[in-house]
């Protein structure tokens, strides 16, 4: 390598391969999310490497790892791209913002049970805004948001994402999202106020891929319930999996944010017993970007979006029924069955 240069550049297209190198922990891995060869990312990081005169990347077995001043070269990669996200902001502020485009990604029930609601609001704030609805999750979600084919990222909080204390975004929490139990209409325990969940480990599951953040929120809820489910089913459309629960294939994990998919299906959805499995649902921009006049305007009408509050069982004559705590009429009850261990709670 040569010595470093008192006036060396830094190409910032070669500087966002690196991070995504950290990020993913493979030249194959970051290929793919770049919609690269990795030859051509491992020419991008020669090329930045001979640009500093530094080494970044040493051989690691079959791969590569990171070498000490590419990690002190990423602390500053935070730093110019958050600034760079400043001056964007800036700019936009100066012409006032309210027009242009914005692309947000979100998870599914998110995009169902959070979006409708922002969206209209926008609309009637920002009349010249489009938005660009995006469906992802991490960690594709948070490699777009890098990489500017997303302006705002909503996720749940899971293996996948980010960690809160990332240097790399500006984050708001805007709700828990309360997971319930979703059961055949005649299963035993379908006549209960509350389900224990540790009562249904030998029943199947249909649970979303581990990758989906519903997947894995189910797979570790139910380990920290004692038990590994058996998963019979694996699907991540929300209406296929209310169509299997429905037809007794097995039971699952359902987030409030698509309760209104389950008002007309015949089957229970119950509260879990004791202190009830959750998710955090955030928001994110990259660093800097917070105070674009546009994509604070979305930030705030999400976190003006109505949280999701508990539901409250009622007795419906023999039957065991769900108030939904939304506007409209509450779901119909689940038919009568015979509950397993006890009477259904008042």
């Amino acid at each position: 390598m040569e010595p470093l240069s008192p006036t060396f550049t830094i190409d910032l297209r070669r500087l966002t391969v690196l991070r995504e190198l950290q990020r993913r922990g493979s030249l194959a891995r970051t290929a793919e999310a770049l919609h690269l060869t990795p030859s051509a990312v491992s020419q991008q990081l020669a090329a930045l490497a001979r640009e500093l005169g530094v080494p970044l990347t040493e051989r690691d077995g079959r791969g590569v790892r990171l070498t000490g001043q590419a990690r002190v070269l990423l602390t500053h990669a935070d730093v110019i791209a958050a600034q760079l996200e400043r001056a964007r902001s800036d700019l936009a502020a100066y012409g006032e913002g309210g027009r242009g485009s914005v692309t947000l990604g979100c998870f599914s029930s998110g995009i169902l049970g959070l979006l409708p609601t922002a969206l209209r609001a926008l609309r009637e704030r920002l009349p010249g805004l489009r938005v660009d609805v995006v469906e992802a999750e991490p960690p594709d979600l948070f490699t777009a948001l890098d990489g500017g084919q997303a302006d705002v990222a909503v996720a749940v909080d899971f293996a996948a994402a980010p960690p809160h204390t990332d240097p790399r975004y500006s984050r708001t929490d805007l709700l828990t999202d309360v997971l319930d139990v979703a059961l055949p209409s005649d299963h035993p325990l379908a006549g209960l106020a509350e389900v224990p969940l540790r009562e249904l480990a030998r029943d199947p599951w249909i649970v979303g891929s581990g990758s989906s953040c519903c997947g894995a929120v189910t797979r570790s809820v139910c380990a920290a319930a004692g038990f590994t489910p058996e998963i019979r089913h694996a699907v991540n459309d929300w209406a296929a999996l209310a169509g299997l629960v429905e037809a007794g294939q097995g039971v699952a994990l359902v987030p409030r944010l698509v309760r209104s998919l389950y008002a007309s299906r015949a089957l229970a959805l119950r509260p879990a017993e004791g202190e009830p499995p959750t998710r955090n649902v955030f928001v994110a921009v990259r660093a800097g970007a917070e105070s674009d006049p546009v994509l604070a305007a979305v930030r705030e009408e999400l976190s003006r979006c109505p949280g999701v509050r508990p539901w409250s069982p009622r007795p419906v004559g023999d039957r065991v029924g769900v108030r939904s705590c939304g506007t409209g009429s509450p779901p119909p009850a689940a038919p009568a069955v015979r509950a397993a261990r006890a009477s259904p709670r008042p």
